[in-house]
C-alpha cells in the first residue's frame, strides 16, 4: 500500500518487471492470460516463473470471458485473485458460475460497460471487488485512455461495502488528479508505464509511485495534518 492507496501493476511478463513492482510497493501483480492481448502471458510461462515471484505480493490472473476449464486451470496455478473482463450483456447465470467457481472474495469483475450504463445487481452479488476500466469498443482494457473519474466516485459512494479499483490510462502525469477526483483507494496501471506492450519502463513505474506520494502530500497539506 502506498500512502493508503493499494496499487496493482498489470500486464507483467517478466520476473525482472515483477520484482521491480515489488520493490516499489505494489500490492498486486497482474498477469494477463488472454491470448489476444499484446501483454499475453501463457499459463505455462507464468507457472515457470511463479516460484521466483515475490512471495509478499498477491498475484492476479486476468482473463476474458473464460470457460470453466480455463478457470479451473487458473485456480490450479494458485493465483490469489482472478480478474474477469466480459461484455455487459453476458448472461447473469454465467457471471454466477464464475463466482461459484472462483469464490466471491477471490473474484474481481471488470464488465465492459458503456459510460452511464447502470451497474448490474448480479455483478455486485457475484463479487466483492470490481475493476472499472475505460470503455472502448475494440477490446478489453489496455487502451491507455482515461475514463470517467467522477462516475467512478459515484459508484464507490453508492456501494461502499464493495472494493472498487480504478483503471484506464493512469499515468505518472495524471494519477494525482485521478486520485483527487475519483477518491479511489485502489488503482491499476499497465500500458502507461511501458516501453512497449508487455515490457515495463522502470523509470515510468517509479515516477508513477512518486506521483502517488505527491498527491498524498497535497492532501495532507490541505487537511493541515
Amino acid at each position: 500500500m502506498i500512502d493508503g492507496v493499494r496499487l496493482k501493476f498489470c500486464g507483467l511478463r517478466s520476473l525482472v518487471d515483477a520484482e521491480f513492482a515489488d520493490k516499489l510497493g505494489a500490492d498486486f501483480l497482474g498477469f494477463i492470460l488472454y491470448p489476444k492481448s499484446p501483454r499475453y502471458l501463457s499459463l505455462r510461462d507464468y507457472q515457470n516463473m511463479a516460484a521466483n515471484l515475490p512471495a509478499s505480493r498477491k498475484r492476479v490472473g486476468v482473463m476474458v470471458a473464460p470457460t470453466a476449464a480455463e478457470i479451473e486451470a487458473a485456480n490450479e496455478a494458485d493465483f490469489d485473485r482472478i480478474q474477469i473482463h466480459f461484455v455487459a450483456d453476458t448472461p447473469a447465470e454465467t457471471v454466477r458460475d464464475w463466482s461459484r467457481q472462483v469464490g466471491a472474495d477471490r473474484l474481481w469483475l471488470a464488465p465492459k460497460r458503456a459510460p452511464q450504463t447502470p451497474y448490474a445487481k448480479v455483478w455486485l452479488e457475484a463479487a466483492q471487488t470490481h475493476l472499472v476500466d475505460t470503455f472502448h469498443a475494440g477490446g478489453f482494457g489496455g487502451s491507455g485512455k482515461t475514463g470517467n473519474w467522477s462516475e467512478f466516485a459515484a459508484l464507490q459512494r453508492a456501494q461502499p461495502d464493495h472494493t472498487w479499483i480504478l483503471a484506464g490510462g493512469l499515468s505518472p502525469e495524471n494519477v494525482g488528479a485521478a486520485l483527487a477526483e475519483s477518491g479511489a483507494r485502489f488503482i491499476d496501471a499497465s500500458s502507461s508505464v511501458e516501453a512497449a506492450p508487455g515490457i515495463k519502463d522502470h523509470a515510468k513505474m517509479q515516477q508513477f509511485v512518486l506521483a502517488m506520494h505527491r498527491q498524498r502530500v497535497r492532501v495532507t497539506s490541505a487537511d493541515g495534518t
